[in-house]
């Protein structure tokens, strides 16, 4: 079962992103992703494993210990876990982004490149979103 979820985490957030990717602009876009519960789909994932796995994450998080924390992400479960959170968070952070990228009117067709990142390597992502930002920022009048 945990090999299943695991497989359909990102599937279950494509939709999202392919809508901010492709489609920013579509009034459709707009209102499905206004709902705050766009994450719910792979966090419904997460919390699937994490029930059953409750006692071992619970250790795993509630002290911060590097072995410990390396033995739970080395299983199956903890990976599992760890790999929904991450997709979770990617998207409520794209959401966010996409939503900041409207309102501060930073072009699509420069932030599209940048949710894609986001998907991949968020740490990145969020940074050269924020540059964007920034120079939209201090170019304002």
């Amino acid at each position: 079962m945990t090999q299943q979820l695991f497989t359909w985490t990102f599937p279950l957030a494509t939709p999202f992103w392919a809508l901010m990717i492709f489609a920013p602009t579509w009034r459709r876009t707009r209102q499905i992703m206004a709902s705050p519960w766009v994450p719910l789909l792979p966090l419904a994932c997460y919390f699937a494993i994490a029930i059953p796995h409750f006692g071992e994450l619970w250790q795993a998080v509630s002290r911060p210990d590097l072995a410990l924390l390396q033995a739970f992400a080395g299983s199956s479960a903890g990976a599992a876990l760890l790999w929904a959170q991450l997709i979770a968070f990617d998207l409520f952070l794209g959401r966010w982004m996409f939503f900041e990228a409207r309102e501060r009117g930073i072009p699509w067709r420069q932030v599209s490149p940048v949710l894609v990142l986001t998907i991949f390597l968020s740490p990145f992502g969020l940074v050269v979103f924020l540059a964007l930002r920034s120079a939209r920022i201090r170019s304002a009048p």
